[in-house]
């Protein structure tokens, strides 16, 4: 192509692309669209222009050793590899880069490594762990994977609700209901009975003072106040660990609101130096974000009595305002991204507003990725109050399932494989839509073994995984790829072609979405070959080619589900 158009090769990686494979017909294995090489780049240029265009260019060229069919399709030209050459590239170098596989690919080679620091996850410390946290923990975790996969430097950051008048209540609770046993056996259950039991008293006059001086203390940083209110972070700290182990991730660092306390009455200050703090009538501090600064738009960022505002993140820029620039001193990222849901845009749309008005170029450089709202999740005993409750009833719900399936083996360890399944059950129920959509959530459909879910792909893993130990667990390098030529053999191999092409688009829109889609067709394609083309009972050359076919299709369906977030798993 590139002597016929002439035209650098590097300019025509990305107007070639995989075929998707079809379950109706015959495929080709690339095509190129004619649109993206023709210099007229006016969209007025009709589809029948590029039809003939096509049409011209395939005259020119001609099938050789490599290309073995060349056709047209609508504004594109089709190529079909030699059949033996597409097996023995493809298979080779699924084998070869391994864990790599597809992201070395040619498309990211122009794509510079980055320092990125995402904040995600992020609850708050005596509330419950709602299910917003789960959506922001898993989603926030998938692109930290994939960022680290592409070689990009990553800094995981968990921004804890850890200040504010609430602690000021929490502080009375305690001193009133509080059990220094409890708090270390298991702070984040016990902080939170105690903050439901003072809750009911927090209308009494008496109890709101006591609050108020407690919080004030803690401003002061007194001694005792402070120690207490360091051991319901520390110890809830610790217990967190423990959960985010189970679901697979962690943190470089655990931030939170209490940090900025003095820094962001410093950006006060600044704001004020730079003539963006306004005053109204009632003394609140805000920054006009209008375009005419008529005060259409404006961001609150202190309350009458001078504080900063931490009632709730909505309303409370300066803390985060204080909290971005810090870590731009500290990291000196290139790119940083919040995870959260949809309902905080605003926040963020001013905070990035606030931040280029101060004069912060980097502000460009911020993402708000947010997320829709899940409705429904719910355990048998109720509503879910910690991350805890699902990551059990997830567990229990699949051990249930295990016990009654047929085809469960004995297995070494079904507690933790039930674990590893129904994670990956929440995780691609999670991630199969845009993240922006809400959804409603359905533990049946979830757990359905058949279709397109979780459970789905980690029985694909499994089964897969098993075939390889019942034929030697050897890395098969010299297959004769001769052997491959059938429809649902070609098909594996048309998909796995595709595999860089879908983790670029994920690294662009940062949806987990395409990444989900093509591992659930590759378990698809993959469970049709499997019954098809058997390995035991074949010649010796035709069985280390299958298997040799399949041990490709397993490595990158777990490359896929690890960056998702999920531990295949290898018995079920």
């Amino acid at each position: 192509l590139s002597k016929v158009l002439d035209l650098p090769p590097e300019k025509l990686v990305k107007s070639i692309s995989a075929v998707p494979v079809s379950k109706k017909r015959r495929v080709a294995d690339f095509q190129l669209s004619i649109a993206s090489v023709t210099e007229d780049s006016s969209s007025d240029c009709l589809a029948q222009d590029l039809d003939l265009q096509a049409q011209k260019l395939a005259e020119r060229l001609k099938c050789d050793a490599v290309v073995s069919e060349i056709s047209t399709g609508p504004g594109t030209l089709n190529f079909t590899i030699n059949r033996e050459l597409l097996a023995k590239t493809v298979l080779q170098q699924v084998l070869k880069d391994g864990s790599e596989y597809g992201v070395r690919s040619e498309l990211f080679s122009t794509v510079p490594r980055q320092k990125a620091v995402i904040e995600f996850s992020s609850p708050n410390i005596a509330k419950k762990f709602h299910i917003g946290h789960l959506r922001s923990t898993i989603v926030g975790n998938f692109i930290a994977n994939l960022k680290v996969a592409l070689g990009h430097e990553v800094t995981r950051i968990n921004y804890l609700g850890d200040w504010g008048m609430q602690f000021g209540l929490l502080g009375v609770g305690f001193q009133r209901f509080g059990n220094k046993e409890k708090l270390k056996f298991s702070p984040l259950q016990h902080l939170f009975e105690v903050y439901v039991q003072i809750n009911k008293a927090a209308e009494d006059e008496n109890t709101k003072k006591l609050a108020k001086d407690f919080f004030r203390k803690l401003e002061e940083h007194d001694e005792q106040t402070l120690s207490l209110w360091k051991q319901f972070r520390d110890f809830s700290i610790e217990e967190y660990i423990q959960v985010y182990k189970r679901l697979g991730v962690h943190f470089d660092e655990y931030s939170g609101e209490s940090f900025y306390q003095e820094k962001s009455q410093e950006v006060l200050k600044m704001l004020e130096d730079k003539g963006l703090l306004q005053k109204t009538t009632k003394g609140t501090g805000i920054v006009d974000l209008s375009e005419k600064k008529d005060l259409s738009t404006f961001s609150t960022v202190m309350r009458s009595d001078g504080t900063s505002l931490y009632i709730t993140r909505q309303v409370s820029p300066s803390v985060d305002l204080a909290a971005a620039i810090d870590r731009m001193n500290k990291h000196s990222w290139d790119t940083m991204i919040y995870v959260t849901d949809k309902s905080q845009s605003n926040h963020f749309q001013h905070l990035f507003q606030i931040l280029k008005l101060m004069g912060y170029d980097w502000a460009e450089r911020c993402q708000h990725v947010s997320f829709g709202l899940v409705q429904g999740m719910k355990t048998r005993r109720g509503e879910v109050i910690f991350l805890e409750d699902v990551l059990n009833e997830v567990r229990s719900r699949m051990l249930q399932n295990m016990a009654s399936s047929k085809t469960t083996k004995e297995i070494d360890d079904p507690m933790e494989t039930a674990e590893k399944v129904g994670l990956a059950a929440l995780i691609i129920q999670d991630f199969r839509g845009l993240l922006s959509s809400d959804y409603q959530f359905s533990w049946d459909r979830a757990l359905q073994s058949r279709g397109d879910t979780g459970v789905f792909l980690q029985y694909t893993h499994a089964r897969l995984h098993s075939l390889e130990q019942m034929h030697g667990n050897e890395q098969l390098t010299d297959v004769n790829a001769a052997c491959l030529q059938e429809p649902d053999a070609i098909a594996v191999l048309q998909h796995l072609l595709r595999y860089d092409e879908v983790l670029y688009r994920s690294s662009q829109d940062l949806q987990p979405k395409h990444i989900v889609s093509y591992l659930l067709t590759l378990s698809h394609l993959a469970a049709v070959a499997h019954k098809t083309l058997p390995v035991k009972g074949s010649t010796p050359d035709l069985a280390q080619a299958r298997l040799c076919l399949f041990q490709a299709a397993r490595s990158v369906l777990a490359n896929g589900m690890k960056l998702l977030g999920i531990t295949p798993v290898t018995q079920m």
